[in-house]
């Protein structure tokens, strides 16, 4: 499955080197962020039926027998040598150094719980700081999601024998 994926995923990234377009060219043209458009073309998010005819009129080229391979789920993966490039090691640093002080504010500003990645939207955006040097802007935006108490009571298999409805 993943020499296949990869196979695929080679095939998405030369039809949007060829097209010439960035990935905020193709995320303004489709209405989805910069980020969720560089999933889709590695497989890593699945392609919604509505969103499909917008990606292909933004990828002219994009093989039509791509298109029902991207609306399936994808595997969502990693390799793991992927922590070897040095923007991915450094992501992964500032996570880890501030990760910390995020879930400290988070739980002082929501509560006892955490931010989902799945119902996440993710932008990378370029700026100028205050010294006129580019700066990257990386936008996570997660639903909150508080942890429960675990009452046995409101356990729907401890109220009811396993395997009945």
């Amino acid at each position: 499955m993943e020499r296949k994926k990869a196979k695929i995923v080679a095939e998405l990234q030369a039809v949007k080197h060829n097209s010439g377009k960035s990935y905020n060219q193709l995320a303004e043209e489709t209405g989805l962020t910069n980020v969720y458009v560089a999933q889709l073309l590695r497989r890593q998010a699945q392609l919604n039926p509505q969103t499909a005819p917008l990606l292909r009129a933004a990828l002219p080229d994009l093989p039509q027998d791509l298109v029902p391979e991207m609306m399936r789920p994808p595997l969502r993966s990693y390799d793991p040598n992927l922590i070897q490039d040095p923007t991915v090691y450094r992501l992964n640093e500032a996570v880890m150094h501030f990760g910390e002080s995020i879930k400290e504010i988070i739980n002082e500003e929501f509560g006892d719980g955490t931010m989902s990645a799945i119902d996440f939207y993710c932008s990378v955006d370029k700026i100028k700081g205050v010294d006129g040097k580019d700066r990257v802007v990386l936008t996570f935006d997660g639903k909150y999601l508080p942890h429960s108490e675990q009452k046995s009571e409101h356990m729907v298999s401890r109220t009811r024998p396993l395997g009945k409805q």
